[in-house]
């Protein structure tokens, strides 16, 4: 199972900071943004790791983080020249990828908890085991960010609905996911949406139209963190400081 962070785009909800500086690169308490999502994927037994990221801040990236061999990781290097959409990344990663499952996590999205380490390597085992696609949700009181899950009168999944403006459900789909390895072909099936980009969306309705689409709900003991935004990012570092203080164990610390 090989990994993909996502660590480009614009980052226009963070100018005028981002205008300088990839927000991947932005502080979040005492380590850098791009720290946290590296940890997620190390947890789970993932080391061999490309980070997608722009022309102009693959360099930066590269003098913060190297090839990985400091923290016990073997990184590669993808350019995304602009915002496209999330999955435009296995077109970029296709030949790097050998055929191999992947599970992609978004750079600004920060995961803590114990069961969220268990679930996602017990997805990791499956997806590598069936050919099971999995997606992750969560619970949030703003359903009309996310893409979230839809399911039809028997309880069953039907579809996953980006972005709703009208109520759906409350189970958005955060920033992780594991797939086979047929991702590529499966990617490569879609089109641009009205809004000019590649829908990670539209590529997990493929994976659940041919009943390959497993999807795990994580609890409210567990946090997940979209530090997209400046307030959130503030609440992110507030909680990493919160709980290294109060545990004494580094959150997101990709040297352990």
């Amino acid at each position: 199972m090989k990994g993909i962070v996502l660590a480009g785009g614009s980052g226009t909800r963070l100018h005028p900071v981002t205008k300088a500086v990839n927000k991947h690169l932005l502080p979040v308490y005492d380590k850098p943004m791009i720290y946290y999502p590296l940890s997620t994927l190390k947890s789970a037994g993932i080391t061999d790791i490309m980070i997608i990221t722009t022309p102009e801040d693959k360099e930066t990236f590269i003098d913060l983080l190297d090839n990985g061999d400091e923290f016990g990781l073997k990184l590669t290097y993808g350019i995304q020249d602009r915002p496209n959409g999330i999955a435009e990344a296995f077109s970029i990663a296709s030949e790097w990828l050998e055929g191999e499952p992947v599970t992609l996590i978004l750079g600004d999205n920060i995961f803590y908890g114990e069961e969220i380490t268990e679930v996602i390597n017990s997805c990791v085992a499956q997806t590598q085991l069936y050919g099971q696609a999995h997606i992750f949700t969560y619970q949030v009181s703003d359903p009309e960010r996310y893409g979230v899950i839809k399911y039809n009168d028997d309880c069953v999944l039907e579809s996953i609905v980006e972005k709703p403006t009208d109520y759906v459900s409350d189970r958005a789909v955060i920033g992780v996911y594991c797939y086979p390895n047929d991702i590529v072909d499966v990617a490569s099936q879609i089109k641009q949406s009205p809004r000019g980009e590649l829908e990670i969306t539209d590529v997990n309705n493929i994976y659940l139209s041919e009943g390959r689409m497993s999807v795990a709900h994580l609890g409210a003991g567990n946090a997940w963190l979209d530090t997209g935004t400046h307030d959130s990012l503030i609440e992110a570092s507030m909680f990493v400081k919160t709980m290294q203080d109060r545990t004494n164990i580094k959150v997101g610390y990709i040297n352990e």
